[in-house]
């Protein structure tokens, strides 16, 4: 990301919001996945040291080497590893478009905004707190169910959608909605992850109160440092072939300029399960 951070400025209209869209429903918390240590005594660490994998393409039994697993919302969590359940808050899923009531959709001349790089993705409408509560009522049940399913975490992707909203959007919108998660994360047992964004990782950790990031790509582009330094140990990140090729960066070259980290995995841009063409997973080590 080549754009700065940016302070954000939190709203005590937003406090308000997040009590009436996320009430804590203590009935719920990591089942039969490995946790780590708990944050502020509340909610599981990402275990230091542990490598991750990231199977959003389907889930498949993890590598013996394997300490952490991303996963969709959609899939369990895995057995015996701190696990962390992918939603994406700030615009639609693909096949998902038809779920999401217009008044909560991005709208540009009468037509949805679509995200450029993922063309079946609709930006979600951040502007207002009537549509950022409307955000919250309809993923609140996703988090819990990540919690019900036995998840120790949740991350939050496609924070950075106003970089992609015509102006229609702001940073402190999406930080607000993105309070709004991370209550009902908390609320729930479950740590809350930053996905990428990494220019303004520390004025969302201040802001939102994340506890960890799942970084794509922060080797290739030189840009780990933006969560090390808010996050410390903190972090995960996957590398693609594709970015180390068009930064002409190789996943040694990047592993060595890390010390060989325990958190970077190299995985195959679709995400895709082993015995699939294509199918890439390589750690540091």
């Amino acid at each position: 990301m080549a754009a700065p951070a940016v302070a954000c400025v939190v709203m005590a209209a937003c406090a308000l919001s997040l009590s009436a869209c996320a009430e804590a429903d203590t009935g719920h918390g990591p089942g039969s996945a490995t946790p780590g240590s708990a944050v502020s005594g509340a909610v599981p660490e990402l275990p230091v040291g542990a490598t991750p994998d990231y199977q959003l393409g389907g889930a498949y039994d993890p590598a013996a080497e394997v300490g952490i697993v991303g996963r969709d919302r959609t899939d369990p969590p895995a057995d015996g590893v701190y696990s962390i359940c992918y939603v994406n808050g700030f615009q639609t899923q693909p096949g998902e478009l038809a779920s999401w009531p217009d008044d909560l959709l991005l709208q540009r001349a009468g037509e949805p905004v679509y995200d450029p790089a993922w063309p079946d993705e609709v930006l979600l409408d951040t502007s207002t707190a009537e549509s950022r509560a409307g955000i919250v009522a309809r993923v609140k049940p996703w988090i819990e169910q990540c919690a019900e399913d036995g998840f120790n975490a949740v991350e939050f992707d496609n924070l950075d959608t106003f970089e992609r909203s015509h102006g229609a959007l702001t940073q402190s919108d999406n930080a607000e909605l993105a309070q709004a998660f991370v209550t009902v994360a908390h609320d729930v047992g479950l740590a809350a992850g930053q996905k990428n964004a990494p220019a303004y990782a520390a004025s969302l950790k201040q802001s939102a109160g994340f506890d960890f990031a799942v970084s794509e790509s922060c080797g290739a582009y030189d840009e780990c440092g933006l969560y090390t330094q808010t996050y410390g140990e903190q972090v995960i990140d996957i590398e693609y072939p594709e970015s180390l090729a068009d930064t002409h960066n190789s996943f040694a070259a990047v592993c060595a300029a890390h010390g060989d980290p325990t958190w970077m995995v190299l995985r195959d841009r679709d995400l895709t399960q082993p015995g699939s063409p294509g199918y890439t997973f390589d750690t540091c080590a």
